[in-house]
């Protein structure tokens, strides 16, 4: 399954068509504009600010580049194509989430929110046809949603537990003078203490929606390829995490808890992203000479 040409596209040839959809559109634009600006201010001011969320602004503008990247293929789908009258329920939910959110404070109804309402106006303006093709960079803004503090912090014990059982193991294996209790690891006279963002259920999340990103982006023919490799981003994410840990305890070890606290610590975030990356890219490597050999088994000759 190759890309669309209309989705693919070079940005030269889709600047005419969006040019002549803005007079349909702008009202609408404006119109979210003068809804969400708010809701982003408090968000970049607040809790996209913080370590643990700032996975928020760079999954929205991803949403926002798939939104583009799939637009002229929406617009000559959708041509002539009925309102869905679904459209009108899903707005008043989505009005109703950011009221609610809006009002009292609830950041989870408000930014879901921008969801229910993007699905609607597409539904409105050019029926379930449009939101068949934008279904994906919807279903990828909820990965910026802030999930509940009680659910984050029953889920991320347990994943904190084992990536620190891990990193003690490997580190333990490499000759390493590392002992651990519960979350804490102490390696020489430091101790250091697993916390959320190193190897919480959002940096899991974050890692989770990287690797949906790049399925989306390839778009592998093989559909084993493609679920394979949505599954395997799992303990992908998993290992992206210890290695994470694994660099702060090495940092701390060899230049002391000021580096491994100040720019270095920052700098271990770059190496959990890229690690990932390195992973994906390795397992769907693999994956494809896996692919290649069946394919290669089933096309010879019976004898």
């Amino acid at each position: 399954m190759g890309i669309n040409n209309s989705a693919a596209a070079p940005i030269s040839s889709r600047l005419p068509g969006l040019k002549a959809a803005m007079p349909e559109w702008w009202p609408i634009l404006v119109g979210m504009l003068a809804l969400y600006i708010p809701t982003f201010y408090d968000l970049f001011n607040g809790l996209w600010s913080t370590e643990e969320q700032a996975h928020g602004p760079i999954i929205f503008a991803l949403a926002i580049w798939l939104m583009y990247r799939q637009w002229p293929l929406m617009m000559e789908k959708s041509v002539d194509k009925p309102s869905s009258v679904a459209g009108w329920a899903v707005l008043v939910i989505g009005l109703m989430l950011y009221i609610i959110g809006r009002a009292l404070q609830v950041q989870v109804f408000e930014v879901s929110s921008v969801i229910w309402i993007l699905a609607a106006i597409l539904l409105i303006k050019r029926g379930s046809s449009a939101l068949k093709i934008m279904w994906f960079p919807l279903f990828f803004m909820l990965f910026m949603i802030p999930l509940p503090g009680t659910l984050i912090i029953m889920l991320t014990m347990p994943m904190k537990m084992a990536v620190s059982y891990v990193t003690e193991q490997i580190l333990y294996w490499a000759g390493y003078p590392i002992a651990r209790n519960g979350v804490i690891l102490q390696i020489r006279h430091y101790q250091l203490l697993v916390a959320d963002a190193c190897a919480g259920l959002q940096t899991l999340l974050t890692l989770e929606a990287l690797g949906l990103f790049y399925l989306n982006v390839v778009r592998h023919a093989s559909i084993f390829r493609n679920v394979a490799l949505a599954i395997l981003i799992i303990p992908i994410s998993f290992s992206a995490n210890v290695i994470r840990v694994i660099a702060l305890t090495l940092i701390t070890y060899y230049f002391g808890e000021t580096a491994g606290q100040g720019f270095l610590h920052g700098f271990a975030g770059m190496v959990l992203f890229m690690s990932a990356l390195i992973l994906i890219l390795g397992v769907d490597k693999l994956l494809r000479l896996v692919v290649k050999a069946h394919s290669a088994n089933t096309a010879r000759p019976a004898i």
